[in-house]
């Protein structure tokens, strides 16, 4: 059904002009002159093809008309703000939504997440699996994590420096071959996985080296079930945090962002 175009800034100098019956009250709440209110209240009755006021001897007073349309308004400008509360209930939720490819959340994600609860124990997680591009209008997401070459159309930051690594178990099985991995290398893989986290699972079971992330890679690494063979500078993938804009700017989301980019960036520099 077609709407009826609403003149919304004349009827919210109408309650209030209704309420003090005064345009110079009226105008010191909506925070304009009071030339501006009779200017809206004029524009408004020429929309209406009626008089809301008139003026006695006794100062302002609301036609018949304008009674009687005032009830409903009122009750449609509280509609208005239950609304608005509504929508703005996300902002003081403590639950995140959040989507990354699986083995980043087994290797890195589930990590950061255990450590920021530390930090703040009321905040609780959503976590959904992806494989690529991420659909928020549909997945009713917060934030997303990707392997990709930046934002796009979103707002992001990076999580790492895109930097490789070449890893392997300890006892030097290197010598196997190569673990390729879907969205990685596979040209000449002895052995080809679903993702980087198996790669990294199988050359720690002795099936041969495997390329990938060395943020995927690193607690592997420090707990000593992989060595790091050889690690290649980063090139335009890296893991990025992304969200639109209305996300991006939820206070919980920048809190989430703010941590772990930083803790990214100590690691960074950390390595270097």
């Amino acid at each position: 059904m077609k709407r009826t175009h609403l003149p919304l800034n004349g009827l919210r100098v109408l309650d209030a002009a209704a309420r003090h019956l005064s345009f110079t009250r009226a105008a010191d709440e909506l925070a304009v002159t009071p030339a501006a209110v009779g200017q809206q209240i004029r524009a408004l009755e020429d929309t209406l093809g009626t008089v809301l006021f008139r003026r006695t001897t006794r100062g302002l007073e609301l036609t018949p008309e304008a009674e009687n349309g005032l009830p409903a308004l009122r009750e449609g400008f509280l509609q208005f703000e239950e609304s608005v509360r509504a929508m703005r209930a996300g902002q003081s939720s403590t639950t995140l939504t959040v989507a990354a490819p699986r083995d980043l959340t087994a290797k890195w994600l589930s990590a950061r997440i255990a450590d920021y609860r530390r930090q703040a124990p009321d905040t609780s997680f959503r976590l959904m699996a992806t494989d690529g591009a991420v659909d928020f209008t549909e997945a009713n997401l917060d934030l997303a994590m990707l392997w990709t070459t930046g934002p796009g159309e979103h707002e992001g930051a990076p999580v790492c420096d895109g930097s490789v690594s070449i890893v392997a178990a300890p006892d030097g099985a290197a010598d196997a071959g190569l673990i390729g991995w879907a969205g990685g290398e596979v040209d000449g893989a002895a052995l080809v996985v679903a993702d980087a986290g198996l790669a990294i699972d199988a050359a720690a079971a002795g099936l041969g080296r495997a390329r990938v992330p060395s943020l995927l890679a690193a607690a592997d690494v420090a707990a000593g079930r992989v060595v790091e063979l050889d690690r290649e500078a980063g090139g335009e993938l890296r893991y990025w945090l992304v969200a639109p804009l209305p996300q991006w700017r939820q206070k919980k989301v920048r809190s989430l962002v703010d941590a772990w980019t930083q803790k990214a960036e100590q690691a960074i520099s950390t390595a270097s």
